[in-house]
């Protein structure tokens, strides 16, 4: 059980050290749904998620409110969008008025994002599959809460190459049609290799096909209390390093599983899982790249930062894991760089650069994230830079990701600024050099030999 005297001891972390749980995010199944004819598809999607949702802002405002801790964010995940539009999407168009639909009704409900405008990929493309992510541009240009994400490898499947192929196309369109806002469609959109089902965050979530009808999962995040702590024992040693790292995260995660449990209580809806992950926000103090300064590092980026990184995502689950029941998502620490004030600064000096932030991702709990990169990088570049990703994942055995902005009009030392969550960054330099014929060979990357143990 989670006792209210534990909630009671994060009061400083919430007032000086911006503490807070991120989001609750209630998962829903739209498989009840599928219908051939497209107006009855949209109007029971449309009813499946507002008569679900209906209370989700209501009950986490409210116990944020009593509780003393921030909700920042109230959001929705919904089975992947390609499977629900099969039977009665037939073009591109189609699956557009299915996100009009996801938009509308996450305005009614009052969330700030809808996940799972997505499709599964990973050995192969569906004609379904492909008519939805040549729909992303458009969807993505035309709605305000739609969020997208693209699964193109597995360790148990390998990579889809033509599918990195076309998703470096896709992002390039999308970043066109939002081109007025700095390309911001593409800080919607997300590719990943080992996609877990039961993310809380965005622009990742959807709701796995194994999963309830109805699921309330949490991502809480503390950055801002793990930099405190770590200043009271500046200098110490590895040990000491590591274990104050694991008590933090254990206290941030019991808010997390305390919120969890209330909010499945009221809402009627079980408990999935809470995300132990540590998401930074652009504000001042809320930082993983303070982290790992104040773990010694002159700044993000130094030798030494994907050490330091390691640590902190190791001893965040080692922490996690004991204080709540059901640990999901993605689980460690994520390394964005516009999200993040001192990483985007790190970024700025060039302490920090992208083959230096692809290190890191090996480490960390998901990947190269809201990176802003110059409008006239090719798809074949992005493509490329999709496929390391995918390979390291694939690889490690572990969830990995690209969330890349090529802002449209802007190059190297330009400014993007995304607002709120998304914060800003300069743009970042890319390799100059090609690689075309290698992601232009078409096909599938084999899954390594240990994907295969049964």
């Amino acid at each position: 059980m989670v006792e209210l005297d534990e909630a009671f001891e994060t009061v400083n972390m919430v007032s000086h050290e911006n503490l807070d749980v991120r989001t609750i995010t209630m998962g829903i199944s739209l498989l009840d749904c599928i219908d051939p004819n497209l107006d009855r598809l949209c109007d029971k999607i449309y009813r499946k998620i507002t008569e679900s949702a209906k209370d989700l802002v209501k009950v986490g405002d409210d116990i944020g409110n009593e509780y003393g801790v921030p909700v920042i964010n109230k959001r929705i995940s919904i089975t992947p969008a390609a499977l629900i539009g099969g039977a009665a999407c037939k073009t591109p168009e189609d699956f557009v008025k299915i996100a009009q639909t996801l938009d509308a009704a996450a305005k009614e409900v009052g969330v700030n994002f809808i996940g799972g405008y997505s499709a599964l990929v990973q050995k192969g493309m569906t004609n379904s599959d492909r008519l939805l992510i040549e729909s992303i541009p458009q969807a993505l240009a035309e709605t305000e809460r739609v969020c997208s994400s693209i699964s193109l490898g597995s360790t148990r499947t390998g990579i889809n190459m033509d599918a990195v192929r076309l998703m470096g196309e896709i992002i390039i369109k999308t970043a066109e049609a939002t081109k007025e806002q700095d390309s911001l469609g593409c800080a919607k959109l997300v590719v990943f290799c080992n996609p877990p089902d039961d993310n809380p965050f965005m622009a990742g979530a959807f709701h796995g096909v194994t999963e309830a009808d109805r699921v309330i999962n949490v991502g809480v995040s503390g950055p801002g209390v793990v930099k405190h702590e770590l200043e009271k024992i500046h200098g110490q040693s590895f040990e000491v390093l590591c274990e104050t790292i694991k008590r933090t995260a254990f206290k941030v995660t019991r808010v997390g599983q305390l919120f969890a449990k209330e909010a499945s209580s009221r809402l009627g809806v079980p408990f999935g899982i809470v995300d132990l992950s540590l998401a930074p926000t652009p504000a001042i103090g809320d930082s993983i790249a303070d982290i790992i300064q104040e773990m010694g590092m002159e700044r993000a980026g130094a030798p030494g930062t994907t050490a330091a990184l390691a640590i902190l995502n190791d001893q965040v689950k080692k922490g996690g894991v004991m204080a709540s029941s059901y640990v999901g998502g993605l689980s460690g620490a994520f390394i964005p760089v516009t999200e993040d004030k001192a990483m985007a600064e790190a970024a700025e000096v060039g302490a920090l650069t992208l083959e230096k932030l692809e290190a890191m991702t090996c480490v960390c709990s998901v990947g190269l994230d809201m990176i802003a990169i110059p409008g006239s990088t090719p798809a074949t570049t992005i493509s490329g830079i999709i496929a390391d990703e995918m390979a390291i994942g694939m690889v490690n055995q572990k969830t990995t990701a690209v969330r890349l902005i090529p802002v449209i009009g802007k190059d190297v030392g330009d400014f993007a600024q995304f607002g709120g969550l998304l914060g800003e960054a300069k743009i970042m330099p890319v390799n100059k050099f090609g690689c075309g014929d290698f992601v232009n060979r078409g096909g599938r990357i084999p899954a390594p030999i240990h994907s295969f143990k049964n």
